[in-house]
């Protein structure tokens, strides 16, 4: 009886450690046709490729069950939650009206106050919540009032991300307000030139015809026009140093659209889908990975289009790169997320935690009302 009840014990131990390890049943490790396993947690499947931007898909189980919380996109758009200028360049105050949970994430752009700003971490707002701070960064550097006939008091919306890595890193890793702006700047000026290089030439020479027109030349340097880049005019002249503005061009947006038209629908059908890898140019790039197939679907719109434009700024007409490997992206997962830890708590609820490697950076946000269960995971290459 004593030997019985050893080996009982013994199998409900390796069951514990099992579950606190994440290790999945057969049934819910069953991948894709063609996915590759990263560990025991999700699987990876693709690749799907337009022009430069190569998607690869994340499948897993859920990790969090029952109501989805609303996207600050969502709450923005519906009212439910107010995002309030402070005067204060990196810190907003955020106030959820509603009854709902709102889900916040790091990089989602807030259009409107006194400058346009991005949010540095993610945050889950509960309901009712009352005035709470919100870390951000500029990214619209020199405005500092009211633009046109929007309220120089709160912000009007969310329906953008940050749009290249580079902005990622500035802001979430390295925290530096001076250098966002450097990246919004440098960002700008890629996807002038990534436009251009991917617009048929008879939309190129009236964008030419316009500008010459407009006393403006038709390269990217030089001034002459002389052999210089081909570069579109994507700022604007209500505020030439707006990210957000920048992102909202019509020629941005039409280019954009074509990446989104082939890729959007990659998902379709596939409920176990919880994240995506993109690469550009045949290089590695980003992944998000979520608690739910439902809180990745309410986020895949505005994630794609994010991707989509940061590959309009990296391409070059003719450039041909090598394809990807679904083992490449598992090993990167993997790679970033045995890199040395660092913890911050973003409030009293919402933990992030960061690891760094020497190639990759991994954040996992986690909440403590939920049993510490990740929400959100993170993988930038350096």
């Amino acid at each position: 009886m004593k030997r019985q009840a050893l080996t009982v014990g013994l199998i409900l131990l390796g069951i514990a450690v099992g579950l606190a390890c994440g290790v999945t049943t057969e049934a819910q490790r069953k991948a894709p046709a063609g996915a590759t396993e990263v560990n025991s947690a999700y699987t990876v499947s693709g690749p799907y490729t337009h022009r430069n931007l190569t998607i690869f898909l994340i499948h897993g189980t859920d990790q969090t069950t029952g109501h989805v919380p609303l996207t600050l996109q969502e709450a923005m758009a519906q009212k439910k939650v107010r995002v309030h200028e402070t005067s204060e360049v990196n810190e907003l105050a955020i106030e959820n009206v509603s009854a709902e949970e709102v889900y916040v994430q790091s990089g989602d752009i807030v259009k409107g106050g006194k400058q346009d700003r991005v949010l540095a971490y993610d945050l889950i707002v509960p309901p009712h919540s009352g005035r709470m701070p919100l870390e951000a960064f500029c990214v619209e550097h020199g405005r500092w009032s009211g633009r046109g006939s929007e309220t120089a008091a709160a912000f009007s919306g969310s329906n953008n991300m940050l749009n290249s890595k580079d902005l990622k890193l500035a802001a979430k890793h390295k925290n530096s307000q001076s250098e966002v702006w450097d990246k919004v700047a440098q960002a700008q000026t890629k996807l002038g030139a990534g436009v251009a290089a991917a617009s048929p030439p008879a939309m190129i020479a009236a964008d030419r015809s316009t500008r010459v027109g407009a006393g403006r030349v038709g390269s990217a340097a030089g001034g002459d026009g002389s052999g210089a880049a081909e570069t579109v005019t994507v700022t604007s002249s209500a505020s030439a140093s707006s990210l957000q503005l920048t992102l909202e061009n019509t020629r941005v947006q039409q280019t954009a659209s074509e990446y989104i038209k082939k890729l959007s629908s990659v998902t379709a059908g596939k409920n176990d889908v919880i994240g995506y890898v993109f690469a550009i140019n045949g290089q590695l790039n980003s992944a998000d990975v979520y608690s739910s197939n439902a809180l990745f679907k309410k986020l895949w719109s505005k994630l794609l289009e994010a991707s989509a434009i940061e590959a309009i700024g990296e391409f070059q007409k003719d450039k041909t790169f090598a394809s990807l490997k679904a083992e490449s992206v598992t090993a990167f997962l993997k790679e970033a997320e045995s890199g040395r830890v660092d913890e911050k708590q973003v409030t009293s609820r919402v933990t992030m935690i960061k690891r760094e490697t020497d190639k990759n950076l991994f954040f996992e946000t986690r909440d403590r009302k939920r049993h510490d269960n990740w929400i959100h995971r993170n993988y930038i290459t350096k």
